[in-house]
């Protein structure tokens, strides 16, 4: 009793200061940590090639047939070589440049190995502007104290954090390849090897001698997700929990709304400041340049089914990956349902027996119109980010169906409701617009024989019918009058290009030759190749002349293309009373750029289509390289191979090899050369005697 009113009398002082050492020894232990950082050398820790590390990596997963699921990740996170690597990667992407490895510096060596050591022991924070551990290469060293102000509008910024970035390229770098061996080849968006021309490549090949078609759009996933619904897929193939945490973490974040004062933007008590004049922006030394202006006209171009891009949380260029990983589940699914629905027939023309037991021509598909009940029935499928679109060749029963069912298990998988408008069923004699390309058909007529007097056309009825791709020419007209190139529908009348207005005519025309060259390429794989890249030729070129028109004060294209040219390649001069020299002369002092024709200005300088057949299983080369390697890799094969040699009396190229060895060390070099040279010898030795 005495004890315990001893104790309630004791002054509270000395109870603090035992209290005190506590806090002071966490503080101690965390600071002792960072000194150990500190003295860490970055370079002792740089023993691999992180190419060889992440091709390992990509092995590992190809030659895991059973799809066990990794548990231990962190080790890679433990990899400096691959920080270094993320590092160089984030670099190029926010400076233009790629950094070699041995140019780093080692203060920037060693905070990236503070920014490897907080995301190992769970330290790291996303989107923290304040406290963090590496620093862009544009942003400049802080010198000087940082003002109140200075630090509100660094946190009220939308610009991505870079150290943010660095994580993301090593979550990147471990997560790919385990889920690209997982992956369906039926989606094709958002990963390497894969795009939208391997898509229209696949339609054309496989996409043949179907009726109906279901093109569904699933992208309110790239912008709203469930949290839960990504890691639960995650965690099916992914156990490692540091992992998990740092993805989970990225998810949960919240991310600032990038649009700010815009329309629906309401302030009050305060006064809208007058904008005044624009500054012309002058770029810091390793600030990239922004994207030219041919280039930023074609990905104004983008289809609808390419122009969504997801983005969850501070997940960044993981985003991709995670939709795709979501959006897989959909892919088996509806592999399944293909393999359940194929019911062969062998009054048919094509597939009698399996799948993929095709009789035409990959290149130009036979084409079987009628969908009977003693018809095959089949189904495909494609998917090409969150746009999708499933061939059926039956009745239409069965293509609603198949719609009921999509909808149903992405209102259970995603919580996605989908209505009509969503996953709409489609003839292919209306055609189909998938990635600004139109699929229909296209009926064959026989050579057509005329009479002799009257020349009456004796046989008109078409033999068959093809598969047909071309390009939207209605899509094309949209996004020029979108970009500012063309007024008008039905007859568009080509505009100026002013945001060339204060360009040169040599750099006018070679940014105008690169976008025609890029859309030359984008429809490489259409029917009408030559008339769309007709088309887009003709608008540039009188987009052109009219600015030409304007600048060097002529009055009409009539006139500009009477001095240039029909391709626009002479230069132009302001007036006929110029003083200046002879552009032949400046051209020939170096003073002035030539200048380059507008391409595609005939028809017959426009390539044709391209037709070449695509495999029906086809995988890309990377793919294709990996599965050989794991193939060779495997001594069972050599086994297997050596044993086939044998049972078929064959030699190996080693065994002559040994052979041949062999009889030059017993035998000598005489006994191998050949009857003529042994006669040429005897003949010149008699030749001597005598």
């Amino acid at each position: 009793m005495w004890l315990r009113t001893s104790i309630k009398r004791l002054p509270l002082q000395p109870l603090l200061t035992t209290i005190t050492p506590i806090r002071t020894l966490t503080s101690l232990s965390t600071h002792q940590e960072r000194e150990r950082e500190q003295e860490q050398d970055p370079y002792s820790l740089m023993k691999e090639d992180p190419i060889q590390v992440c091709s390992s990596l990509w092995v590992r997963s190809f030659s895991n047939q059973t799809h066990a699921p990794f548990s231990n990740l962190t080790g890679f996170l433990s990899k400096f070589d691959l920080w270094v690597l993320a590092y160089q990667r984030s670099c190029a992407h926010f400076t233009g440049s790629f950094p070699p490895r041995n140019a780093i510096h080692s203060q920037v060596l060693r905070h990236l190995l503070s920014l490897q050591n907080a995301v190992v022991r769970g330290r790291f924070s996303w989107n923290n502007k304040i406290h963090s551990y590496i620093r862009s290469p544009n942003e400049k060293p802080l010198t000087e104290f940082t003002s109140k102000r200075k630090i509100q509008s660094i946190l009220e910024s939308n610009a991505p954090c870079f150290q943010d970035r660095v994580v993301q390229e090593v979550l990147l770098l471990i997560l790919e390849p385990i889920f690209e061996a997982r992956f369906s080849s039926k989606s094709h968006a958002f990963r390497p090897g894969r795009n939208a021309h391997t898509v229209i490549r696949t339609i054309r090949s496989n996409f043949a001698g179907y009726l109906w078609f279901l093109r569904g759009d699933v992208s309110e996933i790239f912008e709203t997700v469930d949290t839960d619904v990504v890691m639960g897929y995650l965690e099916k193939y992914v156990k490692d929990k540091k992992v998990l945490g740092l993805i989970k973490l990225a998810l949960r974040a919240r991310v600032r709304n990038q649009a700010h004062g815009g329309d629906g933007d309401v302030t009050f008590g305060k006064k809208k400041k007058k904008k005044g004049p624009k500054k012309k922006k002058i770029l810091n030394e390793n600030e990239p340049k922004p994207d030219p202006f041919w280039l930023r006209s074609f990905f104004s171009f983008a289809p609808e089914e390419a122009a969504k891009v997801p983005s969850y949380g501070h997940c960044g260029i993981l985003s991709p990956l995670l939709a795709n990983v979501c959006l897989s589940e959909l892919d088996y699914t509806m592999e399944e349902k293909i393999i359940k629905f194929f019911r062969p027939s062998k009054l048919d023309s094509i597939w009698r027996d399996s799948i993929n037991d095709g009789s035409h021509n990959p290149a130009w598909p036979e084409f079987v119109p009628s969908s009977d009940r003693e018809k095959t029935r089949k189904m495909d499928y494609i998917r090409y980010g969150g746009h999708f679109l499933i061939g059926i060749r039956g009745p239409r029963e069965e293509a609603v169906q198949i719609r009921k069912e999509i909808t149903e298990f992405c209102e259970s998988k995603y919580w996605l409701k989908l209505d009509n408008s969503k996953v709409e069923i489609e003839h292919i004699s209306r055609g189909i617009l998938f990635l600004d390309h139109i699929i229909c058909r296209r009926v064959i007529h026989p050579t057509l024989r005329y009479t002799g007097t009257g020349g009456k056309i004796v046989s008109e009825k078409g033999v068959g019918t093809l598969l047909s791709v071309t390009a939207s020419l209605q899509q094309c007209i949209r996004q020029f009058r979108r970009l500012g190139f063309v007024k008008g529908d039905r007859d568009p009348e080509p505009l100026p290009c002013t945001p060339m207005l204060y360009s040169s005519q040599a750099h006018t025309n070679s940014q105008m030759n690169k976008f025609l060259e890029t859309m030359a390429d984008w429809y490489r794989y259409a029917d009408n190749r030559k008339k769309i890249v007709g088309f887009c030729a003709y608008v540039i070129r009188s987009s052109l002349a009219k600015l030409y028109a304007a600048r060097y004060r002529l009055k009409s294209r009539a006139k500009v293309y009477n001095i240039a040219s029909r391709d626009l390649s002479r230069p132009l001069r302001e007036s006929s009373n110029n003083s200046a020299p002879e552009y032949s002369d400046l051209l020939r002092m170096g003073l002035v750029d030539a200048i380059e024709g507008v391409q595609f200005s005939h028809m017959s300088s426009i390539p044709s289509c391209d037709y070449a057949p695509f495999p029906r299983n086809w995988i890309p080369d990377h793919e294709q390289v990996l599965r050989e390697y794991i193939k060779l890799d495997n001594p069972k094969f050599f086994c297997d191979l050596l044993r086939s040699i044998k049972q078929e009396g064959l030699s190996l190229p080693q065994d002559e090899i040994s052979d041949i060895v062999w009889d030059y060390k017993t035998l000598g070099v005489w006994s191998k050369r050949s009857d003529g040279e042994k006669e040429l010898k005897n003949d010149s030795g008699k030749e001597m005697m005598t």
